[in-house]
C-alpha cells in the first residue's frame, strides 16, 4: 500500500512487485527523471523548488559614495586654469592632487608620504596632512590659479586628516566654508 501510495504521489502507475524494475517505463534513479520546467522553478536532485530572487526597489538604500562620486567625475571635469582637486584618504597617509582632466594632466600632486612634507624628524600624519594643504596653495599661486572646479574627496569622509588638510586650502579660498 504504502508503494501505491508513493507512486500515486509521484504520478507513477503502482507496481505489481519488485522484479519486474528491468521493464519499468521510466528510469530507476529519481534525479533522472524529467521535472517539468516553469519559468520560476529550478530543477535539483530531490525535486524542483521556486526560485528565490531578491529585488531591491530603486533608491531603496543609500546610494554608495564611492559610485556617486564616478558619477560625478563625468560631470565635474577640470582644466588648466580651473583644476580638479582631488584627495584620496587612506587609513595612514593622504593624497592630493590638481589634475587637468582636459589635457589629462596632473598639474600638483603630493601626499604625506614624502620626505619634504614630513620634515627631518618625522612629524604626525595629520600635521603632515596640514603641509601638503599648504604646499598646495603655494602651488596654486606660482601655477597663477584662483580657482578650482570641484573638490573631489572620492567619497571619503572628513576625519581629522582631510579636515587639516582642508584647513590651509579653505582659507585660500578653494572650500566654501
Amino acid at each position: 500500500m504504502a508503494t501505491a501510495l508513493l507512486h500515486a504521489t509521484l504520478g507513477r502507475p503502482p507496481l505489481s512487485s519488485p522484479s519486474t524494475s528491468s521493464s519499468l517505463p521510466f528510469r530507476r534513479h529519481r534525479f533522472e527523471v524529467p521535472l517539468p520546467r516553469h519559468p520560476g522553478l529550478v530543477a535539483h536532485r530531490r525535486g524542483a523548488c521556486p526560485r528565490i530572487e531578491a529585488m531591491a526597489r530603486h533608491g531603496a538604500r543609500k546610494e554608495n559614495a564611492k559610485v556617486r562620486n564616478r558619477r560625478l567625475q563625468k560631470k565635474y571635469n577640470g582644466t588648466t586654469t580651473k583644476p580638479r582637486l582631488s584627495v584620496f584618504c587612506s587609513n595612514r597617509q593622504l593624497y592630493a592632487m590638481l589634475v587637468d582632466d582636459h589635457g589629462k594632466k596632473i598639474l600638483f600632486y603630493a601626499s604625506t608620504l614624502q620626505e619634504e612634507i614630513r620634515g627631518d624628524p618625522p612629524c604626525s600624519t595629520v600635521e603632515a596632512a596640514r603641509r601638503v594643504g599648504e604646499e598646495l596653495v603655494k602651488a596654486c599661486i606660482e601655477l597663477d590659479i584662483s580657482e578650482v572646479s570641484c573638490y573631489d574627496r572620492n567619497g571619503f569622509a572628513r576625519g581629522e586628516k582631510m579636515m587639516a588638510f582642508e584647513d590651509p586650502v579653505a582659507q585660500h579660498g578653494f572650500l566654501p566654508r
